[in-house]
């Protein structure tokens, strides 16, 4: 009971901090575009002011460009599509700087170097009319100054731009620019050339500054300076080091919009969460009774600590994110059925129950630590490394492994310390096993290899017949199409009357203040759509404003990121596992890691499901939980290799999937309870997303037992 006050002052400190980030929630908790909306904007790409050869792939290249500075700009997980020939659809979730969003969003941001000329004659002729050729008169504040027309150096070198401040200008904000090694070289040479001139530094054709070259610059380092506040210094460095636009941008369209996901998803995915949570209360309390009470505490704090911090960080919580608080829900609920199952075997040995609680937490810490840190490895990896909702889902699944692991292993542990001071002698549960069960497992693992081989392959065959019909509009693009309605309608009755037709699934968003509504469907005639609303809602009632063809959410650019970004994470815990158990524990984990995703993935293609960005978060969701699952039953198989050296090999992994068999069921189904709420009552938009979260769990669950560990056995050889 040492330092009993002091836990718990703790304790109360980290619940009153969460309150305090968390309230009021409705101004405290930044909701994505798929659960809010947000700011709305059409941009016409002015391919019409750039040389001929340079319009190819110029709306392109602004699209990577707005999608790189919006990011950099912090907004969370926005929405840019390629719209008709030269339009770019952006919705950015959460603005409340509209003016410096739109600066951010149109600045050009050519940045070139330009030499000053030193001739007064030439410069006095130019300022009275009369410019040399190959020469721009320019104006720095009031000064007049003569460029020579052709840029010296340009900012398609940049490999960084960022804010510090100049300590001989009384701590003035400045922009500090690096060039890459081409870059550097022309730099020097250019300054080397020019010493005693100056050099003029402009950003989109005006002069920022233009200080004297005092001296060659090998560094291929500069600076811009001017009277900029902090703010203006941040986003300058943002718009350089995301890069140049190809073409000036012309805002045509400016609204505010609701959530993507629809009211009617989103009131059906709350509902469904709900069921869900009370649903694994329930169980946890029927199951392990008063041990199942504490529980359910641990889990609500748990919660209250995941969105207070994602208030304190300004964090967006998506769908996606919530994705990885399904998953942190699954990892606290096991965390305490590892320490509860760990009591029950102590109390077996006949322990007392101070002695049993004692044994249980220090048993199940190595591998609660061992499951959650391989997890949160590839949570800040993906984060690191990834984008959009990759970075959304990694977001909420760090702070969610943090505070499963407080609440688990501190919080609870505070709560038994003191039942059992103040005399608590027995904690009964529930149990699936009376004894710990002998389920040949191993014996069979060579018709799970088959089982696992063929729906693999039959899922990966569908996968390749069905082609592009696997994925959605975020992946493939589409139609956006606006429509009027002249008496009140809802997103749920254009949802119900857009199933006709088999567009159920559509995203519906209400432009906010009217009675439009814009529809993205897949590439249908709009006539269709139009055809259904007009029978339903009467012709005369509906309006069709426009149809335009949309581009993908998911460009090339964020598709390569989310694969470096995976990639990075599977070596991160590869290497991880291997350092704790050994290298062929880690490739097992591995492969059992990819059986799930890919047999996930084959159901989805053999259900005629389509791909889209939530069901991405849902497969990162099966990584993370079939890791954890895996690591478990690792980690009692370490512990059982000294435990009991004279079992074969084969014979003593058996015993230890066995052993753990109970918290594998426990773990499994109170995880599948909140999904399958998710699944039946979350509606035909989150429908994928839970579809695809059930069969990895499902599949997880049964990787961890019929897959890693057998891979394990037959790459020992026993002695």
């Amino acid at each position: 009971m040492r330092y009993t006050w002091l836990k718990l002052l703790i304790v109360l400190v980290v619940i009153g901090v969460s309150i305090y980030n968390l309230y009021p929630p409705q101004e405290k908790i930044n909701l994505g575009l798929d659960l809010k909306g947000g700011m709305h904007l059409i941009l016409r790409v002015a391919v019409e002011k750039i040389p001929e050869e340079s319009r190819k792939d110029a709306v392109d290249r602004a699209l990577e460009v707005l999608r790189n500075r919006i990011d950099q700009f912090g907004v969370k997980e926005p929405v840019l599509q390629k719209q008709g020939r030269n339009r770019i659809l952006i919705q950015l979730p959460g603005i409340t700087e509209r003016e410096r969003a739109l600066k951010l969003i149109g600045q050009t941001a050519l940045l070139e170097f330009k030499l000053v000329e030193k001739d007064p004659e030439l410069l006095k002729r130019a300022v009275n009319g009369n410019i040399p050729p190959g020469y721009e008169l320019k104006y720095l504040d009031d000064e007049p100054l003569l460029l020579k027309k052709e840029a010296e150096l340009t900012g398609e070198y940049l490999v960084n731009a960022e804010v510090r401040f100049d300590q001989s200008r009384f701590g003035q904000p400045i922009v500090a620019l690096q060039f890459n090694s081409k870059g550097a070289r022309k730099f020097a040479r250019i300054t080397g050339e020019n010493v005693g001139k100056r050099l003029a530094i402009l950003l989109d054709g005006k002069v920022k500054s233009a200080p004297v070259i005092k001296e060659k610059i090998p560094s291929g380092q500069a600076v811009i300076t001017g009277r900029f506040s902090l703010q203006e210094a941040r986003d300058l460095a943002i718009v350089l080091k995301a890069g140049a636009l190809p073409a000036p941008l012309v805002i045509e369209e400016e609204r505010t919009v609701g959530p993507l996901l629809g009211k009617d998803s989103i009131d059906r995915g709350i509902r469904a969460i709900v069921i869900g949570s009370c649903a694994v209360a329930i169980f946890m309390v029927l199951y392990y009774l008063l041990a199942g009470l504490v529980a359910v505490f641990a889990l609500i704090l748990n919660i209250c600590i995941i969105l207070g911090a994602l208030g304190y960080f300004g964090a967006t919580l998506t769908l996606p994110g919530i994705a990885g608080i399904v998953l942190t829900i699954g990892m606290a609920v096991d965390a305490n059925v590892l320490i509860y199952e760990r009591i029950r075997e102590e109390l077996r040995l006949g322990k007392t129950l101070s002695a049993s609680i004692q044994a249980g937490y220090k048993k199940a810490f190595l591998t609660i630590f061992d499951a959650n840190l391989t997890t949160l490895i590839a949570a800040l990896i993906l984060f690191q490394f990834g984008t959009g909702p990759i970075r959304g889902f990694a977001t909420t699944l760090s702070i969610g492994i943090i505070a499963s692991m407080f609440t688990a292993l501190f919080v609870t542990r505070i709560i038994y310390d003191a039942l059992t001071t103040r005399g608590l002698t027995r904690l009964p549960m529930l149990t699936f096993f009376p004894r710990t069960p002998n389920f040949p497992f191993i014996r069979f693992r060579k018709l799970a290899y088959i089982l696992s081989v063929s729906i693999i392959a039959l899922g990966m065959f569908t996968f390749v017949k069905r082609g592009e019909k696997n994925f959605g509009i975020d992946f493939t693009g589409g139609v956006l199409q606006e429509f009027e309605f002249k008496t009140g309608v809802n997103t749920q009755k254009i949802r119900d009357a857009l199933e006709e037709i088999g567009l159920g699934d559509s995203l519906i968003q209400n432009v906010k203040g009217t009675s439009r509504y814009i529809i993205r469907t897949y590439k249908v005639e709009s006539g269709k759509v139009l055809k259904v609303l007009g029978t339903k809602f009467g012709k005369d009632n509906v309006i069709l404003l426009r149809a335009e063809s949309v581009g993908a959410m998911v460009g090339k650019d964020l598709r390569k990121k989310a694969f470096n970004a995976i990639t990075f994470a599977l070596i991160a815990m590869c290497l991880y596992i291997s350092m704790r158990f050994r290298f062929k524990f880690a490739i097992a984990a591995i492969v059992a890691l990819i059986h799930d995703v890919l047999v996930s993935i084959g159901a989805m293609s053999i259900t005629a499901r389509e791909f889209s960005l939530p069901v991405i978060a849902a497969l990162l969701t099966i990584v993370g939980y079939s890791i954890n699952d895996t690591i478990v039953v690792f980690d009692r198989i370490r512990e059982n290799m000294r435990l009991r050296k004279k079992l074969k090999f084969a014979e003593l992994v058996n015993v230890s999937i066995n052993q753990t068999l109970s918290r594998t069921i426990l773990t499994s189904v109170t995880t599948l309870l909140t999904v399958l709420s998710l699944f039946v009552f979350g509606g035909e938009v989150i429908n994928p997303f839970a579809f695809v979260l059930l069969v990895g769990i499902i599949v997880g669950t049964y990787s961890s037992i019929f897959v890693a560990s057998p891979i394990v056995v037959d790459w020992t050889k026993e002695k």
